[in-house]
This record gives C-alpha cells, structure tokens and sequence, in this order.
C-alpha cells in the first residue's frame, strides 16, 4: 500500500504526509519508510524530506519483468518435456545465493509436489541449484558458501566445498545435475543449464518426481530429454537475440567452435578445469 502511494508522486510524500493519507501512526510511518529507504527501496531528498521509490525497487521490476520474458519464452519447451516425461518441470533464475523458482509445470496424477513459483531452493542439494552454479568462478562459488553455507536436509546433502566442486566438474562433463534424494527423502530431480547468446548461464530446468518415477535405469534417458530440451532453450534464446539481465552469480564461456558443437549435440559447452 505505502508503495503504491509513493508510486502516484513523481516528487515523493514526507513522512508527515504518508502518515495523514494512509491513516497510519507517526511512529509506524516512520519506521516503515527508515526501514525501505536503508534497504534502498525508497530515497529520501536531503532537501525537503520527502520520500520516493528507490533504485532498488526500480531494478528488482526490471528483472522480474525479465523473469517473466525468459519464462514465457521457455514456457513451450517446459511444456514439452513435461508431457515427455509426465513429471514436474521446473525453471529456476539464480538469485543470490539461491535458485528461485520461475515457473512449474505438472502433469495431472504427478502427485502433490512442495514446490511453487517463487519458492528459493538451496544451490548445493537441488537439480536446478547445481546446474545454475556448474560455471561460476572459484570466486563466485567461494561467496556463494560463506553467503549461504551448506545446509544439511539429511545423510544425502553436500555439506563441503570440495565434495561440492567435484560434484559440479561431473556436471559439466555429464551436461546435467541430480540430485539424488538430497534435498528431500524419497525425491529425485534431473536438471541442465540454459545459456544465453553469449552463453552465460540464465536459467536451469529440471524433471522432479518421487524416486519410485525416477529409477536409476530411467536416469539416462530423462538425462537426455533434459539436457536436449535446455539446449532448445539456449537455442531460442540465441536466435531470436534475447539475452535476460537477471543477477547471476557467473557465466560459463567456451571457444566459438565448442558452443557451436554442443549447441549441435544438444550439450552445454565444456569448461576447463583449473
């Protein structure tokens, strides 16, 4: 409501102002607007006191907008995989130090699943989580653990940065993540990179059922289905010259030739380790 308010005035309320508007108390009001304003969602002129939105605000609309495009644009291909597979098919942006989830899409009978758009996913446990972090630099991996930690779900989760950095090497020599009963008992989850024109990670997709619609013979199979319907993505998104500006923590860049192979194959580009 306080924002919407603020949104009507090119030239911003004090705080005086939003109080008596919004019938709301002096001392609320002016908690409320310190609290946006050091969390840079609302600005404060020096000069007459007044309260406008803030760059912050500003830019987490330009990348949900963002959001929103990639997603729409994936939407048919998600669509695909999931009447494929009949599993759930998620798509996760990296936010932070965390996957959230951008889009879900079930097949009717999949049974009930925990997920929900928006919802934040630890990187180290989940399918998308690792996909989304397989490229980021040393440096960038390195933030991410001191930023967040390892969590553990339960006997299965990473809890290291070495077990995590070997796991991350078999993704990009695989072409897609598992997780493997890590996050949740008695779920399993197949995920792969999307990459971007540049090919810069933007988003991870992904098939999650209970373990029982996830055998370990059928792993292969739903591997590949993953991986080729990330790489139709990447595709499109490479054609038609979209190149989302969400904040991800890293990009993964091969030689023009190993991005035009893997493009062919339907496999994200290989990096070297070092």
């Amino acid at each position: 409501m306080l924002l919407e308010f603020l949104a009507q005035s090119k030239s911003g309320f004090s705080t005086s102002e939003i109080s008596r508007r919004l019938g709301l108390p002096k001392s609320s009001t002016y908690l409320i607007v310190e609290t946006l304003e050091k969390r840079g969602f609302l600005q404060k002129n020096r000069q007459n006191g007044r309260y406008y939105l803030g760059l912050k605000l500003i830019a987490l609309s330009r990348h949900a907008i963002e959001n929103l495009d990639l997603r729409e644009e994936a939407k048919p291909f998600l669509r695909s995989l999931m009447q494929e597979t009949r599993l759930v098919v998620h798509m996760a942006v990296l936010d932070g130090a965390e996957a959230m989830l951008i889009d879900k899409i079930e097949a009717a009978g999949t049974g009930r699943q925990t997920s929900f758009v928006g919802r934040r996913l630890d990187v180290h446990s989940t399918g998308v989580g690792k996909a989304l972090i397989a490229y980021v630099s040393e440096e960038e991996l390195a933030l991410i653990a001191k930023v967040k930690g390892f969590p553990r779900r339960n006997d299965n989760t990473i809890t290291s940065l070495g077990a995590l950095k070997r796991e991350l090497a078999q993704v990009r020599t695989l072409g897609y993540s598992m997780d493997d009963e890590e996050d949740e008992i008695a779920s399993r989850c197949i995920g792969a990179p999307v990459f971007d024109g540049n090919w810069v990670v933007v988003a991870a997709i992904s098939v999650a059922g209970p373990a029982g619609q996830i055998p370990n013979e059928r792993i292969p199979e739903l591997a590949n289905s993953v991986k080729r319907t990330a790489a139709q993505i990447s595709a499109h998104l490479s054609g038609i010259g979209k190149r989302p500006n969400v904040q991800l923590a890293g990009a993964g860049a091969g030689s023009s030739l190993a991005a035009t192979s893997a493009m062919k194959n339907d496999s994200p580009p290989q990096l070297e380790e070092g």
